[in-house]
Order: C-alpha cells, then structure tokens, then sequence
C-alpha cells in the first residue's frame, strides 16, 4: 500500500513537471497571457481544479507582491501534490526561460557586444514593451480621478528622490491614502477558498519571508560578500514589486547599475532579450546575475527574486478569505497598485526612455514596433526580432 501511494506521488510530480515545462516553453505574452494558458490547461482541459477555485487563487497572487503567474503556477502545483509539487510546478515553468538568458548573457560578456546596433534594438524593444504595459495598468488601476492621483504622487516622489528607499516609501503613503479614501469600497466576491496547507506552515512561511527580509541586509553588511549582497538585493526586489514583471524593472536598476555590478546599456538589453523567451518576467533576474557572477550568479539572483513569491503563497492562502473581504485592506491595495502605475511611468523616462531613444531615428523604429505589438496585435518575438534587425539597420545610418 505504501508503495502505491509513493508510486502515485511520483507519477503526479511527473505529471506537473512534464506540462509545467510544456507551458514553460510555450508561454509567450506576459502574465495575463500565462494566466490564460494555465486556464486553459489546468481548468478547462485537465480539470485539475474549478473555476472559482482558480479564480480566487489568481486574486491572491494578484493581491501578493511578486509574480503572479508563478505563484498562480506554484499554488496549482501545491493543490495537486503537496508542497513538492509546486516546487516543480515552479521549475518547470520557470527553467527554459531561465537556461535561455543566462546564456545570453554569457554570449553577451564574453564577445562584448553590448554596443552593437542590434543590441540598441533591443533596448528600443524594452520601450515599446513597457508603454505598451503602462497603458493597460494605467486602464485598469488608476480608473478614476483618486487613484489618477495617486499615480501623479508616486510618479513625481520616484523621479524626484531618487533613494534606496524612495520606491518602498511611496508604497507605504499609497498603502496609507487607499485605506483613507477607499476603505468604504465593497467587494462583490463571495466565493471561498480551500487549500491543503496548515495554518501552522503557513505562519512558518510568513516568518521565514519577514525574518529573511530583515537578515540578509545585516548579513550583507557584517560578510561584505558580493554573493550574499546579491542575495539580499534580488531577494528584497522580489519582496516589494506589486503589479507584475515590469514593475520589478526600476526596482533592480536602481540596485545593480549605480554600484557599477552591470551597466545600462546590458541592463535594458537583457529585458529587451527578456521579451522574447516564453515564462515568466521575472526570469531577468538570470540574466542580471549571470552577467554579474556567471551561470552560478544566474541561479543564485533567481533563487532569491523568486523565494519571496513561494513564501508568501505558501503563507497566505490559508488567511486569504479574511483577508479579500476586508473593505480597508482592499483599499489598501487599490492604493499600492495605482501608485506602481506611477513608478513604472518614472522608470520608463529613467532610464528606458532616456539611454534608449537617442535621434529621431530611434524613435521612429520605436513608433513602428508599437504599431506592430498594439494595433497589428503580432506576438512578442516578432518584436524583438524586428526591433534586433531595425536596431542593426540603424547602426549604419
């Protein structure tokens, strides 16, 4: 009997792995976009959970800093095989993307090529790409004149106080103004929600994100070790980001490119390539760490961008359902996602906007790839390849 059941886990863990890695590969078009294929899949075709538990596992992982398609996939995972199965949900949908930067950036530092035309291509891509984000978050978050103005505030604190600190300041005043102004905001969801992990574990995974959030700084300063300050600045990058991949993007630039680990030029051209692999954004973290300290660097800055995601989906789903119909806290939230509206606006002036449309030229190209990801709709590696050989082009002009 014993056996059987070790049999079946194995096959179940198999099962995962072999169509998370299918997705992994596959998934092209950012979170929305993963969220549909996991529907697709794990709902509609496998029938592995319903809909409304699908539904309200996504409004956590929306509600959660991270990436939310890989919390989504992590907590689909734990629902089917326990804890080790989200773990392998997470690989499986996170490796391709993972193996592809990183040796990109390995191509990039050992053949220098990060003033190549075709790599300034990519960093018009990374425009194109975050206006086109900009757009639907600004649609959906900042919808009335409130939040608009939340937004407003975020957006001139982040271009004007240029900390370390700034970005998770404004956070907590935007936390602070959407308990103010919205705490009266009603929720119309009544659905509940079932999850095989134990109020006990969860608290473990809570004070393990907290207590992680709090000790690698002190560890960086006491060892002065490269690794462990990579550690601790991928680690709280991925602790802080509300609103998806993009958001991380000014978060990381901020930590990497003053102290000089990685220059602007790598920086927004790894994203650009970032758009043309399936999975998950957050998956540049490999290319940032590969760049800065080799395929070990790669592991190790993915390891700790995603961490704060498995913790905190391990570690909230049993408080979910108090938590999401709680009027103030739902305020609280609006807030914080309006004024990530306004952060990714400031990072897509500096440093997207200002190191990467230098002449007319550079703008034009990056007119026509807009048209082509908005109103043309084609898929994202068409951009990049087309952005690639424009970028090429441009270089002999």
């Amino acid at each position: 009997m014993i056996r059987t059941k070790i049999v079946k886990g194995y096959k179940a863990l198999l099962e995962i792995f072999l169509i998370s890695t299918r997705l992994g590969l596959t998934s092209f078009g950012g979170p929305t976009a993963h969220l549909g294929y996991f529907h697709e899949e794990y709902v509609n075709r496998r029938k592995w959970m319903d809909e409304k538990s699908y539904a309200d596992l996504v409004a956590l992982a929306q509600f959660l800093p991270g990436p939310a398609s890989s919390q989504v996939g992590i907590g689909i995972g734990v629902m089917r095989a326990g804890i080790l199965g989200g773990i392998i949900s997470f690989i499986g949908f996170t490796m391709p993307s993972v193996i592809a930067l990183i040796l990109f950036a390995v191509l990039l530092t050992e053949m220098d090529i990060s003033h190549t035309g075709w790599i300034h291509g990519l960093k018009i891509v990374a425009v194109v790409i975050v206006a086109h984000a900009i757009m639907g978050m600004a649609k959906n978050l900042t919808p009335d004149i409130r939040r608009k103005s939340i937004a407003l505030f975020a957006l001139i604190g982040t271009l004007v106080w240029q900390t370390a600190f700034t970005q998770i300041d404004v956070i907590l005043i935007a936390a602070l103004l959407g308990f103010l102004l919205f705490k009266q905001h009603e929720d119309k969801e009544g659905a509940s929600f079932l999850f095989p992990i134990s109020k006990r574990i969860s608290v473990i995974c809570l004070l393990l994100f907290l207590g992680f959030l709090f000790l690698f700084p002190i560890l960086r300063e006491v060892t002065g070790s490269t690794w462990v300050a990579m550690l601790d600045s991928f680690y709280r990058a991925g602790s802080l980001v509300f609103g998806g991949g993009h958001v991380v993007l000014p978060l990381l630039e901020q930590e990497l490119v003053p102290k000089g680990w990685i220059s602007e030029e790598a920086f927004l051209a790894g994203y650009g390539v970032t758009q043309a692999v399936p999975g998950p954004l957050f998956t540049f973290s490999a290319y940032l760490g590969a760049v800065m300290k080799g395929w070990l660097g790669g592991l190790l800055a993915t390891f700790a961008i995603f961490l704060p995601a498995f913790l905190l989906i391990l570690g909230a789903l049993p408080f979910w359902d108090r938590l999401r119909h709680n009027a103030k806290m739902k305020g609280a939230m609006m807030g914080v996602n309006a004024a990530v509206v306004g952060i990714l606006i400031s990072a897509f002036y500096h440093p997207i906007w200002t190191s990467s449309i230098l002449t007319s030229l550079d703008f034009a190209l990056a007119a026509v790839l807009f048209s082509m990801l908005v109103y043309w709709k084609l898929p994202p590696w068409v951009i990049v390849v087309t952005g690639i050989i424009g970028g090429a082009v441009l270089s002999f002009l």
